[in-house]
């Protein structure tokens, strides 16, 4: 086939999104198909020859997103395919693959995934005149309300039942395809040596159990609610290590007054993330939400127990008490701190990573794009 992958930036550092776009990418062309990736900006030895990169000028969020989807129809009334799988609304595709759930989802209720009333309430205000995530949610609401919607690929039921909530879909315009781990990528039996320079950068002694966070919305996944659990476990051993971009200053703050500044470690953002699975003994994120956490899928397939909230489509996998922890409350700190005291207990962290380890196979890429390519197949019937 011919496939066009579209996503606004090409780059694995920006998020789940990014990486999954560029490793299916990979596997695609691995099975002989002919792969373009559409995006406005590459990331340094991203980009192959059959990539387009698409201009959008220097203009502000809104309007370069404008000249994306502009771009875009230029290209693709120029250019056939046998596939268009966005990852994001565009005006015309076969496959919509929203991975951060759907716009409409975002504009109406994206307030409700911060951390305090005070915080919900000025993201309320702010979504009212973010014009960017309303054109987002525009250009999604007339690609999936026309007269030929594409087939809408949800990565869990979570977000399925979010779709249904705002889109009167038949179900031949549903799909469900949970997130997929490049297993040869995610051994935990490789690069041994990862794991002691991990921590010998960040002055982690081989005593002490590490809990990781990697996430690029530190509100939203739930790092100040785990902080605040930290000191309750009570155990000195504990250290939280933070991956991600954002400018963690506040989070910082609420460490030291929480007295646990030495045992809050932020490493800033990276582009590899498997050395700091293998420098970890559990993940946790308690996010307010999340339509199918590739990090937590990672992390599983890496044999690390897993925190996480009934708000992730990821934790769908997963069975609470088994694999780690499926808190029904993000903002519940008690049961962050019982999940925290138990995955000290190195007796049980070692079944429940285990048990971790037995999920692999569901989470094999192979299995991914062959399901990938059923629903390719059903989007091209319908253009025939």
């Amino acid at each position: 086939m011919r496939i066009a992958l579209v996503i606004l930036h090409a780059d694995p550092a920006r998020g789940g999104a990014e990486r999954y776009t560029l490793d299916l990418a990979a596997a695609l062309r691995a099975r002989g198909h002919h792969v373009s990736l559409i995006a406005s900006s590459f990331a340094p030895k991203q980009q192959t020859p059959d990539d387009v990169q698409l201009k959008v000028g220097r203009g502000t969020r809104l309007s370069r997103y404008v000249y994306f989807l502009d771009a875009l129809d230029r290209h693709l009334a120029e250019t056939k395919y046998d596939i268009v799988h966005a990852m994001l609304p565009v005006r015309h595709c076969d496959i919509y693959h929203p991975h951060a759930g759907i716009a409409a989802e975002s504009v109406s209720r994206g307030h409700l995934k911060h951390e305090s009333a005070w915080r919900r309430s000025a993201a309320k205000l702010a979504n009212s005149v973010n014009m960017k995530r309303r054109k987002f949610a525009a250009v999604e609401r007339a690609l999936l309300t026309g007269a030929k919607p594409p087939i809408v690929l949800s990565l869990s039921e979570y977000v399925k039942k979010n779709v249904l909530e705002f889109y009167a879909l038949p179900p031949d315009r549903l799909a469900t395809l949970f997130n997929a781990v490049d297993l040869k990528k995610f051994d935990p039996d490789a690069r041994p040596e990862a794991r002691t320079q991990i921590r010998d950068r960040f002055g982690i002694s081989s005593d002490h159990i590490v809990a990781l966070m990697i996430a690029q919305d530190f509100p939203r996944k739930g790092l100040r609610e785990t902080i605040l659990a930290m000191p309750k476990v009570n155990d000195p051993r504990l250290v939280l290590l933070v991956v991600g971009k954002q400018n963690p200053a506040r989070y910082r703050q609420l460490a030291e007054e929480m007295g646990i500044a030495e045992r809050v470690i932020f490493a800033g953002s990276t582009d590899d993330p498997f050395s700091f699975y293998k420098a970890s003994d559990f993940f946790v994120l308690p996010t307010r939400h999340d339509p199918c956490s590739l990090v937590v899928l990672e992390a599983l397939a890496m044999g690390l127990p897993v925190i996480s909230t009934i708000f992730n489509g990821a934790c769908e996998i997963m069975k609470s008490g088994t694999h780690g922890f499926v808190l029904d409350e993000p903002g519940d700190v008690p049961s962050t701190v019982s999940a925290l005291k138990t995955l000290c207990d190195p007796h049980r962290r070692a079944e429940m990573s285990a048990a971790a380890f037995t999920l692999r196979p569901r989470l094999a890429y192979e299995h991914h794009v062959e399901e990938l390519m059923r629903i390719y197949e059903r989007a091209q019937k319908d253009v025939r």
